[in-house]
């Protein structure tokens, strides 16, 4: 492989990678459990600060699917994706997005950071591994004070608690 013919194989799993970030938020996002599953790789797995979400494909699917029968409407949005190569067929990935829901009874908004390792498989890019860290979250009539309560985890119906972010 010449080093064009590389740099081009590089943007192409750019390209890629950034395709699979979006159809997991689509996916997650309009109850498409065969592709969220299909966004992750066999032995995949989900973590959510204290909530371990899953370490293979279908209990990752199945955490989230449980996760999501407490919500409405969900958006997540995609605003960042920072991507390091390790290998031709390994990376890790700093996604930053912002999230709007319906829980408890009312719209929650908030921005998360998802650390991820990605790997490539038969199929294309998989997600090996999520890890999801809050920056803030809470009710929307709170978004005036999200960034600046000391307990920036704020879901209904739960005692407020630190944010996972800034990491100390």
């Amino acid at each position: 492989m010449t080093d064009l013919d590389a740099r081009i194989r590089r943007l192409e799993d750019r390209a890629e990678i950034e395709d699979l970030v979006l159809r997991y938020f689509l996916a997650a996002d309009d109850d498409d459990w065969d592709g969220l599953g299909a966004t992750f790789a066999e032995d995949g797995s989900f973590s959510a600060g204290a909530f371990p979400g899953g370490s293979d494909r279908a209990s990752v699917v199945e955490f989230i699917q449980t996760d999501r029968q407490s919500m409405g409407v969900t958006v997540h949005t995609q605003n960042t994706t920072l991507l390091t190569f390790t290998d031709a067929d390994h990376a890790s990935g700093v996604v930053g997005a912002h999230l709007e829901l319906a829980r408890g009874g009312t719209t929650v908004y908030g921005a998360v950071r998802y650390y991820d390792d990605y790997v490539r498989t038969a199929e294309g890019w998989k997600i090996k591994a999520r890890e999801m860290a809050i920056v803030h979250v809470g009710p929307w009539d709170e978004v005036g004070t999200s960034l600046t309560a000391e307990n920036r985890a704020r879901w209904p119906g739960a005692d407020p608690a630190p944010a996972d972010l800034p990491r100390s």
